[in-house]
């Protein structure tokens, strides 16, 4: 299984409004912080939004913020958003399926159980999460003046 773009830069999207956090993020800084056309990055933020995983802020000072805190945005929650289709095999499609064992299939229970499995631990992880396993993301990010800088946790001394 492989996520798509779409999913890969919602997610660095939403990443970015985190390490951003208290200001707006405007789309032109995101796209060049990654190194992506901001027309993609405007497509992906429609779905974002009507999630609820951000909000937009219209006019000239507007930009884009999270819909709620990073805590409680989970990368499940964006791949759900994200992602047309979660069909490993031809038996987790719709519509006609040719394969005769369709209904006593070994692999279609398996394949679903790893899928289910794949989500679960896509649901244990948050944005958050992703953004403070990087003490330097801001800035790798760009993200480098004092309104901007997030201060990395303290790490205790090595015994």
């Amino acid at each position: 299984m492989r996520l798509t773009k779409q999913t890969n830069y919602a997610v660095r999207m939403l990443m970015y409004c985190a390490a951003n956090e208290g200001h707006l993020s405007r789309i032109p800084e995101i796209a060049r912080a990654y190194g992506v056309s901001e027309l993609f990055l405007f497509k992906i933020l429609q779905p974002l939004n009507k999630a609820g995983l951000v909000e937009t802020v219209r006019g000239r000072n507007g930009g884009v913020r999270l819909g709620k805190p990073a805590t409680d945005i989970t990368l499940f929650d964006v791949v759900r958003v994200t992602e047309d289709s979660f069909a490993m095999a031809e038996c987790f499609e719709d519509g006609a399926v040719e394969c005769p064992l369709v209904d006593s299939c070994g692999l279609n229970t398996a394949l679903r159980k790893a899928l289910n499995a794949f989500f679960d631990v896509l649901t244990e992880y948050s944005i958050d999460d992703l953004v403070k396993a990087r003490p330097q993301i801001n800035f790798l990010l760009g993200l480098t003046g004092e309104q901007h800088y997030r201060k990395p946790a303290i790490q205790a001394p090595a015994a």
